[in-house]
């Protein structure tokens, strides 16, 4: 098969051969990724990109090299710096976590306990809202730009993953801490609506399955802590418990495996009722959720 491309090679034939690179390198999504490099380095949307296939236009500059990298599984979004998550376009690149399709469903758990309380207490009312270990902040930057009214405040950890997140929650009216989730937003101790937190979780001996998530995600995002992967589970529990008001809500996501754990948590601390496990778009257990007592 014949890759190296010059002037004459035409998109389509380009972004073809490209499909069938990034198939034999086991990328699970060949096409689009193929598609979605292409348009990149053009700085057309999909849509536009798809159309410009049944056209002349040849191929762009560059586009080998960003191959070979997709090839190398390294992910998409760090080779085009840009993840999308809901209504936002995220700058993202090595340190941080890319975030993932299944956390939309958990933010929107969030959002819609936020949208009925904004209707039970009418015009101008205000809700609280907080994101521990928001990563490239796009929890906090979510519920931010889709809940007119709610003050989010959010904590991130990481000495790489805090610029992404500052840069990302730019001029969203986010207040974003450099801290450690246990200590952080003592002052709003026992006032918050809704607390939601996707922590490390990853037991300490599991291996990720995806290339690129064992690769290339920052390992302080992945592991948990503890041979169960529980700790910062844990700690999230107990700075939710700390800073919801009685009958607040918290929701934090986990692995499909973990739902017995996060609610026997949840259970355990004597802090939460009405608990649910609720699954994501594939079926999987996906987060947990409790009120504050």
């Amino acid at each position: 098969m014949r890759w190296v491309t010059d002037t004459s090679d035409s998109l389509a034939d380009v972004v073809k051969r490209a499909t069938a690179v990034l198939a034999a390198a086991g990328v699970p999504s060949p096409a689009v990724d193929a598609q979605l490099l292409a348009a990149h380095l053009l700085g057309v949307g999909r849509g536009e990109l798809v159309a410009m296939l049944f056209g002349t236009a040849v191929a762009p500059s560059g586009y080998d090299a960003l191959v070979a990298r997709r090839a190398a599984r390294e992910p998409l979004q760090h080779i085009t710096g840009t993840a999308y998550f809901r209504h936002l376009e995220l700058a993202v690149g090595k340190g941080v976590f890319v975030p993932r399709p299944e956390t939309e469903s958990v933010v929107q758990l969030a959002i819609d306990v936020l949208t009925q309380l904004n209707q039970e207490r009418g015009a101008g009312a205000s809700t609280l809202a907080a994101d521990l270990g928001t990563g490239s902040g796009a929890i906090a930057g979510a519920l931010a730009t889709e809940v007119p009214g709610c003050a989010v405040f959010a904590v991130e950890l990481s000495e790489d993953a805090y610029p992404w997140a500052d840069r990302n929650l730019a001029g969203t009216g986010v207040t974003l801490v450099h801290g450690d989730m246990r200590e952080a937003f003592a002052e709003l101790d026992g006032t918050v609506d809704v607390v939601v937190s996707n922590p490390p979780y990853i037991p300490a001996n599991a291996i990720p399955r995806d290339l690129e998530v064992r690769l290339h995600d920052p390992h302080m995002a992945l592991y948990g802590g503890g041979a169960d992967g529980m700790e910062m589970p844990t700690a999230a529990a107990a700075t939710a418990a700390r800073l919801l008001r009685p009958g607040g809500y918290f929701v934090m996501e986990h692995a499909e495996v973990q739902a017995a754990q996060m609610v026997a948590l949840f259970e355990g601390s004597g802090k939460f009722e009405n608990i649910r496990t609720h699954v994501d778009l594939t079926g999987r257990d996906r987060a947990t959720s409790g009120y504050r007592r």
